[in-house]
């Protein structure tokens, strides 16, 4: 008989000056944060850290200040103002190497919050959407709190755990937390995933970061053949591809026959058809990520999006300036993995200006913005205009290629600066 207690005390085991790891994206334990905040006058200097928090996150709130420090490992909108502000802040790490944190000491987990699966007939539940770097947090924190949550998908790899392990578990059957990446794709983010897929080969094996681009690439690769996937975000946009064998992992490499993600982030559809799916296979981010691991599939494609990129393609892709908007993540990981990979190809894919009319080839980055891939890294950049291959050539001839995919109206600008820089 399993003892389920109320979000109440389950959190009573929290105490002032703990650090806490919050479970991410659909598995965000919002139910405990709130519990949290309502106990919030009893604590003080509690540290929370996690990737990619989704939904309302009480507890990172300006009112909580005192009370909550967010030390965020891969910022997301629930958290972004406090990372940015005197309560909260920011850990550059490749998402690979949070794992290193919590299992050498450098970052101890007190209390782990996490969603789970139910119980199956053995007593093990699983981390249903999102193991990424959740397996390395329950395997190291002191005390583990849980979500049990019956629309949480039971999915397969390295997941599990068992009831033994939870020190606390309570019963929740509110929705996941989801999004629709698909139904933001438009006319400019199709232009670009046509681009993309043009690049793409047969027996490819794919890495899509997050965003409507990469499901925008998936929409164009209705005509691809025996396709695998290898990547540490899995959205909707797999759905169709598996169910028509586009995909089908038959010649990756590594993990043949099954699509390899360290965790999902879409509607109820995509986790419905993850629920019970042996053929996906959901798995440690220190493994799915390292790069060793990802070249070591053949035509190794790499999938990613940036802030901005400068005229010798250096690319920002977690801060507008010194604002920190999302982190380093996965993007070096598999843009090196890539490029190891026998016939593989890093791709960075972007609109050539934001929504609001920004410049996002640009001939600095802004003051205080931070390298994620570097322009030694950089190999093919795609926009709605074209394709530019940067690999072995210099800065001029980068510059120039760059230019090329600009939007037109930034073409002139661009030119003078580097003609300003390069004569």
């Amino acid at each position: 008989m399993i003892n389920y207690v109320s979000a109440e005390e389950a959190v009573s085991i929290i105490k002032s000056g703990d650090r806490i790891f919050g479970h991410g994206s659909a598995c965000t334990p919002n139910l405990l944060y709130d519990e949290l905040a309502k106990q919030s006058s009893r604590l003080k200097n509690v540290e929370m850290v996690s990737i990619t928090q989704q939904g309302n996150v009480e507890i990172a709130k300006h009112d909580y200040k005192d009370n909550f420090y967010i030390n965020s490992l891969f910022t997301s909108t629930p958290v972004r103002e406090a990372v940015n502000s005197d309560h909260g802040d920011f850990v550059p790490i490749f998402l690979s190497e949070i794992p290193i944190l919590f299992k050498n000491g450098i970052l101890p987990i007190d209390v782990a919050l996490i969603t789970v699966s139910p119980p199956d007939n053995h007593g093990y539940c699983t981390l249903g959407t999102s193991v990424d770097v959740a397996r390395s947090a329950i395997d190291t924190a002191k005390s583990i709190i849980a979500i049990v949550n019956p629309k949480m998908p039971r999915t397969h790899g390295d997941g599990m755990i068992h009831i033994n392990r939870i020190e606390k578990m309570v019963w929740s059957e509110e929705d996941l937390l989801t999004i629709d990446y698909g139904a933001k794709v438009g006319a400019e983010e199709m232009l670009i995933g046509k681009n993309v897929a043009e690049l793409i080969d047969d027996k490819a094996t794919l890495q899509m970061g997050i965003g409507t681009i990469p499901d925008a690439v998936l929409k164009c690769l209705g005509n691809h053949k025996d396709l695998g996937v290898h990547t540490e975000m899995l959205s909707d946009g797999v759905i169709d591809l598996i169910k028509n064998d586009i995909v089908n992992n038959k010649y990756k490499g590594t993990h043949t026959n099954r699509t390899i993600t360290s965790f999902c982030f879409g509607t109820r559809k995509l986790y419905d058809f993850v629920d019970d799916n042996p053929s996906i296979a959901f798995m440690d981010v220190q493994h799915v990520n390292f790069p060793i691991n990802i070249m070591k599939n053949k035509k190794m494609h790499a999938i990613n999006s940036a802030i901005e990129i400068d005229l010798t393609g250096q690319v920002c892709a977690d801060s507008i300036g010194t604002y920190q908007f999302s982190g380093i993540g996965g993007q070096m990981d598999f843009m090196r993995g890539a490029a190891l990979s026998e016939g593989g190809k890093p791709i960075m894919a972007i609109s050539s200006r934001t929504k609001k009319g920004v410049p996002r080839i640009v001939p600095f980055l802004k003051q205080g913005a931070g390298v994620v891939t570097t322009r030694g890294h950089i190999h093919y950049v795609v926009t709605e205009f074209g394709t530019a291959y940067l690999y072995g050539k210099n800065l001029r001839q980068r510059a120039k290629a760059l230019i090329e995919i600009s939007h037109p109206d930034d073409r002139e600008m661009l030119d003078k600066a580097a003609y300003d820089r390069f004569k």
